[in-house]
């Protein structure tokens, strides 16, 4: 069957994408679903900071690929082997699909998984196969997703079946809850573990800071001080639950932190995928608290440790993939805390898109001053 779909054929052109046109929406080619796989119809797509970074060149990938990784969609058609799902059902794609049966997964670290990784990295399905062609030539599947398009085909174990009515949760909503809530949330109650009466600080307050933000609220911090360089991102942060807000661009805002926290917070989260946001994260945390990153900056950059402070402090760093996540066991989770008022995801929404306009879509994500814009189809 033939598709549209958004295909990055150049990496690293100029902005503003609106004018260079990175993403070109093309008709493509989608083979049936084999084993294991399933086709979905989509019906919603987040904008991210990891596409942006494919787009840019700071996350190298091969191309010609269809991009997106966040979504919610409807299950079309099961190939052989599909037993968990049956056409009507509503999903949440999962970026990193877990094999089961490697040393991450067998430990309960799906978000790990090898071949997943390996085929990630390939712009394959878990299978290794490509169901993606335009003119006769292959087009990579973007980390086993490629929901920027009306259908894709993917692995049964890139999906994860939800029970929520779109009245109880629109498309839209939903699609967040596959990368922006899972990695924010995630790396707050997996990663971090936080605790009622800890202090937090969440660095970069895109969809995945705001949703770490959020869970940090939800789980009783005492003290969540909200870290962006855009004050309307800070007075939406204080709106949500944080206690105190810094514009990372003041000369003092590591003090701004530090004095007021004696010293620092239990857990400082590093969302923005720079060097300075992970600087300063180090920075205000304290004397034996910990510093996580969930933030992916480009492969050839550098952070400076002092192992002094590591071994004298006490301190903690740690990444956080996924939120350290276990999508079929999360996902639901945090949509039922959704359901309950104590995750306002429909808060972080942004503009609703059509597909033809994903290049403006992405200037405003790049601009710093987006939410999370999702497309809808």
């Amino acid at each position: 069957m033939k598709t549209r779909a958004a295909v990055l054929e150049t990496i690293g052109l100029p902005a503003p994408y609106a004018q260079s046109r990175p993403l070109r929406i093309r008709d493509v080619e989608l083979a049936p679903p084999g084993h294991g796989e399933v086709l979905i119809r989509v019906r919603a797509a987040g904008l991210c900071h990891s596409d942006l970074s494919v787009v840019s060149g700071d996350r190298p990938r091969q191309v010609p690929m269809v991009l997106g990784h966040e979504s919610a969609a409807e299950v079309v058609e099961c190939g052989a082997g599909v037993s968990d799902l049956r056409p009507g059902d509503r999903v949440v794609l999962v970026f990193m699909p877990s094999c089961g049966g490697c040393m991450p997964c067998m430990e309960g670290r799906p978000a790990l998984c090898e071949p997943g990784a390996a085929s990630n990295g390939a712009g394959t399905l878990l299978s290794g196969a490509r169901r993606l062609s335009l003119q006769g030539a292959a087009v990579n599947h973007h980390v086993g997703v490629s929901c920027f398009a009306d259908f894709a085909v993917v692995s049964q174990r890139s999906c994860v079946k939800i029970d929520a009515t779109e009245a109880e949760l629109s498309h839209a909503e939903a699609a967040l809850f596959g990368c922006a809530v899972l990695t924010g949330a995630g790396a707050v109650i997996n990663t971090a573990r936080v605790q009622a009466g800890s202090s937090v600080a969440v660095l970069g307050l895109g969809g995945v800071g705001f949703s770490a933000l959020l869970a940090a609220v939800a789980s009783g911090a005492r003290e969540v001080v909200a870290i962006d360089l855009n004050d309307a991102k800070l007075e939406l942060a204080r709106e949500l639950g944080a206690t105190a807000c810094v514009n990372a661009s003041a000369p003092d805002a590591a003090e701004q932190v530090r004095a007021p926290t004696r010293g620092g917070v239990d857990y400082a989260f590093e969302m923005a995928g720079a060097i300075p946001a992970m600087e300063l994260a180090w920075r205000i945390t304290r004397r034996g608290g910990s510093t996580i990153s969930a933030g992916l900056p480009h492969p050839d950059k550098r952070f400076a440790l002092p192992p002094v402070q590591l071994v004298a402090e006490e301190r903690t760093l740690r990444g956080s993939y996924i939120g350290s996540s276990v999508p079929a066991r999360d996902i639901p989770r945090y949509i039922e805390l959704f359901r309950r008022g104590k995750l306002p995801v429909d808060r972080l929404m942004g503009e609703r898109l059509a597909l033809e306009d994903i290049n403006v879509g992405f200037d405003r994500l790049a601009s710093g001053h987006a939410l999370r814009d999702v497309v809808v189809f």
